[in-house]
């Protein structure tokens, strides 16, 4: 079997919403973004839109149910609460066979949940109320659930001031005493223009292996082009994924880059999840010790599966 990964990350339900453009600018959001949201404009959009499904979601937590989705061996921890998202977010894990490792209990807040709006044009909106899954915290992290693993799959959502900075810097850690790699994910542009400089501190001093688009690369960077930004990144020695959507995708590794094109799909029907399930893919073929190529294409592949479809799971 497979080695373990284990996913760290907001434990968000994900509630699919199919509306127009015009929907999005009377709610004054900005198409394609990711909007943090307060309890009651979260319960405002939820009375004002017709649900086509709920899953459980979360960016790692997607990347942990693809892995399990190509046969390899995934763990996750998030913290929910026991209310009904909460019971429907594990049983929709447990259904998969990702091994999710949180305790659930009756909390001083709900599960966290994202309403995910999906215009014409198959791009994605989000507007997410985290709830409960903000409040990770390193006591939340058993030593034995780590101890296992191959990689740990850390998610820049996650990173903020205060208890997750501190949980983080704890799983770091203890990775760091076993010998296990940090992986983390640039999560999002607006989450990298909020904390460029730790997640560059964290490139430099504490990660493996680091997974963004093109757009938050460059952000992180601070260049205007990717060029720009990949001959900055051959500075360091660590494992850094591209992902460029129909451009396809590189990794840079000892200053070698490594190209990849996209998988060509017929019909795009829904963007959400695309990134998450190529980390999906990569990490699964990277802990099974493919070359750098092979990990590519099997992040492509993945990642064009997902994006026929609505939503981010394939399982």
């Amino acid at each position: 079997m497979s080695k373990k990964i284990l996913g760290i990350g907001n434990a968000i339900v994900d509630v699919f919403v199919k509306v127009d453009s015009f929907f999005l600018s009377t709610n004054k959001l900005v198409k394609g973004s990711m909007k943090l949201i307060e309890r009651e404009e979260f319960e405002a959009l939820k009375d004002a839109i017709k649900i086509e499904k709920i899953e459980a979601g979360g960016s790692v937590a997607n990347t942990m149910a693809g892995i399990s989705y190509l046969k390899g061996n995934s763990s996750f921890i998030g913290k929910i609460s026991s209310d009904k998202f909460g019971i429907i977010y594990k049983k929709s894990l447990e259904k998969i066979r990702v091994d999710f490792l949180y305790p659930e209990k009756y909390e001083n807040l709900p599960t966290g949940a994202s309403i995910i709006f999906i215009t014409p044009d198959s791009e994605r909106t989000m507007c997410t109320y985290l709830g409960i899954s903000s409040q990770l915290s390193k006591n939340d992290i058993n030593e034995d659930h780590i101890k296992d693993c191959e990689i740990i799959f850390l998610e820049g959502y996650l990173w903020d001031k205060g208890i997750s900075e501190e949980m983080f810097k704890y799983v770091i850690n203890l990775a760091k005493n076993k010998n296990i790699k940090i992986a983390m994910s640039l999560s999002d542009i607006f989450c990298v223009t909020r904390h460029r400089d730790d997640f560059f501190k964290l490139l430099i001093d504490d990660l493996d292996i680091l997974i963004g688009n093109e757009n938050e690369i460059n952000v992180l960077t601070k260049k205007k082009n990717l060029l720009d930004s990949i001959n900055e990144l051959k500075k360091f020695n660590k494992l850094i994924v591209i992902t460029r959507g129909a451009n396809g995708s590189l990794a840079i590794l000892n200053n070698k880059i490594t190209n990849c094109e996209s998988v060509k799909v017929k019909r795009v029907l829904d963007l959400t999840g695309a990134g998450d399930l190529f980390a999906s893919g990569f990490l699964k073929e990277y802990v099974d010790k493919s070359d750098i190529k092979k990990c590519l294409e099997a992040g492509s592949e993945i990642a064009a599966k997902v994006i026929q479809k609505i939503g981010a799971r394939l399982n």
